[in-house]
């Protein structure tokens, strides 16, 4: 192990979380070549095999699995260290890893364009994954900051709201419940609905508002993109919950309508968190100050004024 490489624990890292060397490759800019040659290297040093290789398939063995934990604590020291450097000598540059909801990409990577033209040397590297991916990710320490709705409870995090996220229920035009002005929640008890996979925020809220009130409506699709809920929504195969963030377009154009149901839209807040213990680097810090600075203000701009919804209610949490 002592001449075991930071750069070859960084690629296998790498490896190891997308269980791919061509992904691995583009994550870290290099061939897949170069990422099969420091793995080549490291299983050398070590004289164990860390990865299985079936055709296209990667998965970690057993010496491999052990080597990933210690593996991530070792990086996570050493970003401590660089962020405790950095922050001594004051330098706001470097790179930032930043983890999104698949929600957040429909306004966040504007507003990181505002924050790079103000700080042109840092460099953004943007992760998505549902709430769960996000809170994984932030437990292995992979992630400097995480955009996401609901404050992970599961990890000690410093979470701050910066704007207001509605959710609600959408349909397609043609659906009977569009052409009502008042929908009762009663009246969505039969209503096949296409909703979120396990894991995500929105699938959460959702399935608060159903406990509320005690609702039971089939499920028809579980999808894991919102796009692809959109679409068969306006398709009219069944009603969506979504943040309205997301339908902000559609919405404009009349190819979705949101229903005005009793307790909805749902207000929420985005949120950005990181861990508590760990150190941020100046290029973090400074990320962390422009989105609470400039968040809302973006949010009203790009989507209008929060909706009239009820804040807070059926609320577990």
């Amino acid at each position: 192990m002592l001449h075991v490489t930071i750069r070859q624990l960084q690629v296998f890292a790498t490896v190891a979380r997308h269980l791919s060397f061509a992904r691995a490759a583009e994550a870290l800019h290099l061939t897949p070549p170069a990422v099969s040659m420091q793995i080549r290297q490291l299983e050398s040093q070590l004289g164990l095999q860390v990865f299985d290789r079936s055709g296209a398939n990667v998965s970690l063995t057993t010496a491999g699995e052990y080597l990933l934990v210690h593996a991530r604590r070792m990086l996570g020291s050493l970003k401590d260290a660089e962020n405790l450097v950095a922050r001594l000598r004051r330098v706001e540059a470097g790179r930032v890893q930043v983890g999104m909801l698949g929600t957040a990409k429909y306004f966040l990577p504007q507003l990181l364009a505002g924050f790079l033209k103000e700080h042109p040397a840092v460099e953004l590297v943007l992760i998505e994954g549902n709430r769960q991916q996000l809170v994984e990710l932030l437990h292995r320490n992979e992630l400097d900051l995480a955009i996401m709705g609901r404050p992970p409870r599961e990890l000690d995090t410093r979470a701050e709201p910066f704007g207001v996220h509605p959710l609600g229920i959408v349909a397609s035009p043609e659906h009977r419940l569009a052409q009502v002005e008042q929908v009762e929640p009663a009246q969505l008890a039969d209503q096949p609905f296409i909703v979120r996979e396990s894991g995500s925020g929105t699938r959460m809220v959702m399935e608060e508002y159903f406990s509320h009130w005690h609702l039971s409506p089939p499920v028809v699709m579980r999808l894991n993109s919102n796009e692809t809920i959109k679409q068969a929504v306006m398709a009219d195969l069944g009603l969506g919950f979504l943040s309205l963030h997301t339908t902000a377009t559609e919405q404009r154009l009349g190819t979705l309508r949101l229903l005005p149901v009793e307790g909805l839209p749902a207000l929420r807040h985005w949120h950005v968190a990181h861990i508590r213990a760990r150190t941020l680097s100046p290029a973090s810090e400074a990320l962390r100050y422009y989105i609470l600075e400039q968040g809302q203000g973006f949010l009203a701009r790009q989507f209008g004024p929060p909706p009239q919804g009820v804040e807070g209610a059926f609320s577990h949490t």
